[in-house]
Parts: C-alpha cells; structure tokens; sequence
C-alpha cells in the first residue's frame, strides 16, 4: 500500500535526484502547529518513510510509505514499503521524514519480518516521541484515527519530489472498529477509517492516541463496494518488536477523555474532601468523649484527695489535741520541760490541721491544653520526611504512561529530595520540569497537608519545546534554599513557563503519599 513511483524519466527522475540530494539537509520551518489533543500529541511521533533506487549513479525508482517511532530514533513500517531497501541494501536510500523540525535523516533496516508485513528502521541525528500500544480489548464499532501520508494527497499537493521529504504533520482519518480477520496467516484488524496507497505502515489508534494496529493494506471498491482497511494487529507488532529485541511502551486502561475524567476527579476529590471532614469530625468526637472521661476520672480522683486532705486535717488536729492534754499531765506531773515540748508539739499539729483543711482542694478539675501535634482538627503539617506515593488511578489520567510508585524526601521550605528546590503554589509546592531530549513538560506539586504527589503532562510540539526550554534556562535557583525572596524569584520563574503551556495537560498522575517509617 506504500505510494511507489516508476519514473518513465525527464521531469520525475529529475525531481527524484533533487531529492537524494536534499536528505538531510535543512528543508522547512513553516509548518502549521498542531492541534492540542491526544492524535495530534500521537502524530508527532508519525514519519514519512521514503525510499530512493539508484543504479550506476542515476536514480530509479522513488516511493513512500508511512511509520511510527517506537523508541527515540527507531521506526516501525511496513516491510513493503521498504522491501527494495530488504533486497538492494547498497543501492536503496531509506529516509525518515518526521512530521516536525527542519531535516530528514537516512535511516537503516535492522528487522524485516515479510510474512508479518513489518520492518523496524533505525535513525540517527534527532529524537522523536515514541507512541504507546494500547494492549485492552478493542469493541466492535469503537472510533478508530488512522494516521499517515496518503499518496493521492501528496499527488494533489506535491510541487515536486522534494515535497515528499518536508516536515509535515500526517493526515488524520476517522472510522470504525470493524473486527479482526486473518489476512494470509497474519491477525489483521478489519476498519473504515479511510487510507490509501502511502498510508503503509502509519499507526491506526484509539481515542487516546493509542497504537491498536499498524496499516497496511485496503481492499479494492468496486461497482460502489465499500472500501475497508486491513491494519496488522497488536499482538503480530508485539510479537515481532518481541523478536527484534526492541521495547516498546504499552498501556491497558480504557481510553477515558479528558472531560470525563476531570468530572471523575472533581468527584473523587469532593470525596475525599467529605471522607476527611466525617474523619474530623469522628476524630473531633472521639477526642471530645475521650475528654469528658478524662474530666470524670480527674474528678473523681480530685474528689478522693479533697477526702484524704480532710481526713489528714482531722488526724492532725486529734493529735494536737492529745499533745495537748498529754502536756497537762506532764505538767502535773511535774515535768515542766516535758509538757511545754508537748505543748507546742501539739500547738504545732493543731496550727497544720487548720492550714490543711482552709487550703484544701475546692473541687475544680483543669486538663492540659489539646496538643497540636495531635489534634485531629490542627492544621500543622506533620507531613516532613521520607514518603511512598503509589497512584491513585480513580483520581489520575493515565493514557501513555506506565506509573511506578515514587519515594520523595519531603524537606521543609520546598527541598525535595535534599536537593531540589520546589517554589509556594498556594498550600502547594511545584516544580516545571522540561528535559532536554523529550517533548514532555511536566508540572510536579506536592501538597503536603493533602499528602498527594501530581504529576501533569504536556505532550508538545517541536516549538513549544524550545520555547519552554528558553524559558527553562531563565530559571536559575535549583539547589534547596531557605531564602524565601529566591523561592519567590522562582516562582515567578516557573509563573512564565506555565503560562506559555496549554490550559490543560495531556495526562496527569495523581498519587497518595504515606510517610515511611
């Protein structure tokens, strides 16, 4: 189904060597942007496959197909579109064409699978953003895109054979899931998405922008016959990328749109918000009961003291009283030193009953102020330290990526893992990461009252990166600081980085945090 050209000579040919020559050199820079939705993050990772035949320095055959980048600077295709390349390595130019930036690179075969009607390309010079399987069952009747370079479009557009290898975002096409069939041995999934002849080996996806099948074929419409498309199903691409030795991402979750899952995480949230004010308020309860019976048993044991006090008042004033009379008889007894040392013995004991009884307790209980640290209702942070956040999938939408559970050291002003500063977002600590070699700006937070760490993903075009990337540079302040007018500088940094990205990312990672003992 690979667009292929037999020149009979003069003007093809000449537009064929114009080609050769301009592979990999700077071509065109004014591409339309992209629409910001999951096809379109999908199609950055689409090719142009193209192949060009010499023989004795004169070129002799030209052709095109499509692919898809499965790794960095690896391409799945069609073996078809490249099976000259199969047979004539030393006479066959393959060129991968991406669908942004300004240059086309050669491209080397390094698998070829002709029964499965697969080959695997690899490139050097750029990184492209490899596309994600989608390995869930797909439903009869479910939308399907089918993304490439159709030749009957490049035949009413294309100036000349140069055209063939510009930059240019693939073309998008809608049908349906029509069932799986088997197409000389190999699994084939059946779909009206429409395609034609240089569509060979672009991706058919889901609505999430998933890989399901890889196109490859059409059937002929005649006398007003309807026109299906054939795409090699996942488990034949599994299975053959399996055999290559080459990884590939995959993704099993249903496709869940970005509407739906901002309402499922509204609700999600209002939950979690309810289920941790009834826990307040439970706690708050609790603590309250939990008070009185402290309250009763003080009482209680105040109310034994007060007795005990009482009864030492009387055991004194009884003993006065005896020492006093135990004086007199000393005194009849003509012991003068003796009864005055009884006397005010006694003078003594009564003076302290008196003291003991007018100072004693007067029943009223106090109990120590609720401690902060251990209020239910208190609003301090506790959340420092070391903390194991696992996905929350009820409250995150996954659509390419494959979340593991991430450990944060947790520091106090924002210091993340000892060593990166994060900047105030309201009760939030963020950080904008943009990497050098990705099209992915993520937006990480971490809400340590919450105890929840997101990631939010933006899936960007070739401009957009290096727009962020400028931006990225600008932001100077990445070692932890206690300085709150850099941590402000930096926030305002970060303010001029998420204004420039779209309003909404692609994808986003919820996860709940638990401190580690």
């Amino acid at each position: 189904m690979s667009r292929t050209f037999q020149p009979p000579g003069g003007l093809l040919l000449q537009w064929a060597r114009r080609a050769l020559v301009a592979l990999g050199v700077l071509l065109w820079a004014g591409q339309m942007p992209a629409r910001a939705d999951d096809i379109s993050a999908a199609g950055r990772g689409v090719v142009r496959i193209v192949t060009i035949a010499t023989a004795d320095g004169e070129v002799v055959g030209f052709g095109h197909g499509s692919g898809f980048a499965v790794a960095p600077n690896r391409i799945v295709t069609n073996a078809h579109v490249v099976e000259l390349a199969a047979r004539y390595p030393d006479n066959v130019v393959i060129g991968v064409v991406p669908s942004e930036g300004d240059k086309s690179y050669q491209g080397k075969l390094i698998a070829y699978d002709a029964q499965r009607d697969l080959a695997l390309i690899e490139f050097k010079g750029t990184r492209l953003p490899p596309v994600t399987l989608y390995s869930g069952p797909v439903d009869d009747g479910e939308s399907v895109i089918a993304l490439g370079y159709p030749g009957n479009v490049d035949l009413a557009t294309a100036q000349s054979a140069a055209d063939f290898i510009k930059p240019l975002m693939p073309v998008r096409s809608q049908g349906g899931f029509a069932g799986r069939r088997s197409l000389t041995g190999v699994q084939v999934l059946l779909h009206t998405a429409s395609i034609a002849r240089g569509n060979s080996g672009g991706p058919l996806l889901d609505q999430c922008g998933r890989v399901i099948g890889v196109n490859s074929a059409i059937t002929k419409a005649e006398e007003g016959d309807s026109t299906f498309g054939f795409a090699v199903a996942d488990a034949e691409l599994i299975a053959f990328l399996a055999e290559a030795k080459q990884p590939v991402a995959d993704v099993g979750l249903p496709c869940t749109s970005i509407e739906e899952r901002l309402r499922l995480d509204k609700d999600a949230a209002a939950q979690a918000a309810d289920a941790q004010v009834a826990a307040a308020q439970i706690a708050s309860a609790q603590a309250a009961l939990a008070r009185e019976a402290a309250l009763e048993k003080a009482r209680a044991a105040q109310e034994r003291h007060i007795e005990n006090v009482i009864a030492l008042a009387a055991f004194l004033l009884v003993g006065g009283a005896l020492a006093i009379g135990g004086a007199g008889m000393l005194e009849i007894r003509n012991n003068r030193r003796g009864a005055i040392w009884t006397l005010a013995g006694g003078g003594v004991l009564i003076i302290a009953s008196a003291a003991v009884f007018f100072t004693r307790p007067d029943g009223t209980v106090h109990l120590p102020d609720a401690n902060p640290a251990t209020d239910p209702l208190a609003s301090t942070d506790q959340s420092f330290g070391k903390m194991m956040c696992h996905i929350l999938p009820e409250r995150s939408r996954i659509n390419v990526s494959k979340p593991v559970d991430v450990m944060i050291d947790y520091g106090r002003d924002g210091c993340i893992n000892g060593q990166t500063q994060y900047a105030e977002n309201g009760k939030k600590w963020e950080r904008i990461l943009v990497p050098a070699n990705e099209q992915t700006v993520s937006v990480i937070e971490f809400d340590g009252s919450a105890k929840t760490y997101t990631e939010s993903r933006y899936f960007l075009t070739a401009s957009q990166m290096t727009k962020a990337r400028q931006l990225r540079d600008a932001v100077e302040q990445k070692a932890c600081t206690p300085d709150e007018a850099e941590r402000q500088k930096l926030r305002s940094q970060q303010s001029a980085i998420r204004d420039a990205l779209p309003p909404q990312p692609d994808e986003w990672l919820v996860f709940g945090c638990t401190k580690v003992p």
